[in-house]
């Protein structure tokens, strides 16, 4: 059994990586995305000030070449797919501090009649203010040296490119597919640093929307989604599994009956339905509770006995919402798995042999009768990435789930890979706990 659970955990880093490789490439094709986005921005503010492209340069959304080639390398579209997924995932290295300087308008300068391949450039680099020297022959960099100290710029941990005129066009071809005119370019040389940053690193990025670290924005979340799990599984347990025993002990009652109704109405209503009609009726009508929101504007101006007693107000509705659609598989997974162990021959064995029928129902039917449920008690660890995303909609409550929608609405790829890798893990890992927990409720079970 311990080679098949080191197994099972061996495969989560592999299947991870599927998962998110599959999903990055994804958001790498669909239409709308970071670039997009901020392309549509910059052309709305130049309409909103009145100003046109004037030239072939500001041709997309009145943002020059430069500043579109800036995108592509903040967002890793320069490179192809497999780089840049290795980038985000911290095993390849990024370029930063990128700066460029061109050659001239050709790529040769004639001296006395007499062709020279030595060309020289200027780079001023970014965020250092320092002005390298660079000096090619023909398309190879034979050195770039900080003019004020003539020190080799490697020393510092920088490297250097060349990019030649067909590299630019090349580059121009892929970022405007549908245009037929493609200008010349000089070549240039780019001066840049690298860094390894990514999920390996603990570095999910920044949000292309609010350009806020991605894993703060995730572990701010998190205890919402952390809080509302915790009492949402323990509430549902606590009234799942006795009610599906008393169901089970008075099938075809009244009890058994009227709680089947009870049940299964509250499953047939969506949670974000049932959260509307208790906002208007419960909210807004009788005023009995808040309308929006986890706590009260004034909620750190209050004392800890007045802080739970604001949490709990405001906790009441949206909890209902989240637990009404669940009573219905818990509770009927219990009553008809004790009917059939009630049922089997081992108890009636156990009765014959003068057991009593509390010890026959509570000592051999209801620990048989847990192994399906125990399957799903793994996946409690999703409590901590759970939430629901038309219920925190309706409540305005910033959780988790309503992190994932934005995110995927906004077209913010970090945040869609961070949200994702985090849920993936936390998913893998509730499947090798679930299989944990039924070998040992059930030591018939052995995994090899």
């Amino acid at each position: 059994m311990k080679s098949y659970f080191l197994r099972r955990l061996l495969l989560i880093p592999p299947t991870l990586i599927g998962i998110t490789l599959l999903v990055f490439t994804i958001t790498r094709f669909v239409p709308g995305g970071p670039m997009d986005r901020m392309l549509q921005e910059a052309a709305l503010g130049a309409d909103q000030g009145g100003k046109r492209p004037s030239s072939s340069n500001q041709a997309q959304g009145g943002l020059s070449e430069e500043q579109l080639e800036e995108l592509e390398e903040q967002f890793g579209l320069n490179k192809p797919v497999l780089v840049a997924y290795l980038q985000w995932l911290g095993a390849a290295p990024r370029e930063v501090r990128i700066s460029k300087g061109e050659f001239g308008a050709r790529g040769d300068q004639a001296i006395g009649g007499v062709i020279d391949t030595n060309v020289t450039a200027e780079v001023i680099l970014r965020g250092d203010g320092r002005v390298v020297r660079v000096d090619r022959k023909g398309e190879t960099v034979v050195s770039a040296r900080f003019v004020d100290t003539g020190k080799d710029i490697a020393a510092e941990g920088w490297e250097v490119r060349h990019e030649t005129g067909a590299d630019r066009q090349e580059r121009f071809k892929r970022r405007n597919p549908g245009n037929a005119s493609v200008p010349e370019y000089a070549p240039r040389v780019v001066v840049y640093q690298t860094r390894f940053s990514g999920l390996l690193q603990g570095d999910l990025g920044r949000s292309t929307v609010y350009n806020d670290p991605v894993h703060e924005m995730i572990f701010s979340r998190m205890p919402i989604a952390v809080y509302f799990g915790l009492l949402t599984a323990f509430i549902t347990y606590s009234v799942c599994l006795p009610l599906g025993v008393l169901k089970a002990l008075k099938h075809r009652t009244f009890i058994d009956s009227s709680t089947s109704v009870l049940i299964f109405l509250g499953y047939s209503i969506p949670g974000f339905a049932l959260g509307a009609i208790l906002l208007v009726h419960l909210g807004a009508r009788m005023s009995l509770f808040p309308l929006f929101g986890l706590t009260s504007a004034d909620f750190d101006q209050l004392d800890t006995l007045g802080k739970i007693k604001d949490l709990a107000h405001h906790t009441v509705l949206p909890l209902i919402c989240y637990i009404v659609g669940s009573f219905a598989m818990l509770t009927m997974m219990t009553k008809n798995n004790l009917m059939d162990n009630l049922a089997a021959d081992y108890v009636r064995t156990a009765v014959a042999k003068g057991a009593s029928f509390r010890q026959a129902v509570f000592g051999h039917a209801f620990r048989n009768s847990m192994i399906p449920i125990a399957t799903s008690l793994g996946n409690l660890v999703t409590v901590f990435i759970g939430g629901s995303m038309l219920i925190e909609t309706v409540f305005d409550i910033q959780g988790f789930g309503l992190l994932q929608y934005q995110s995927v609405i906004a077209r913010d790829v970090p945040v869609i890979m961070g949200t994702l890798t985090i849920a993936a893990f936390l998913m893998l890992i509730g499947h090798v706990i679930s299989d944990f927990i039924v070998a040992m409720v059930d030591p018939r079970i052995k995994f090899e």
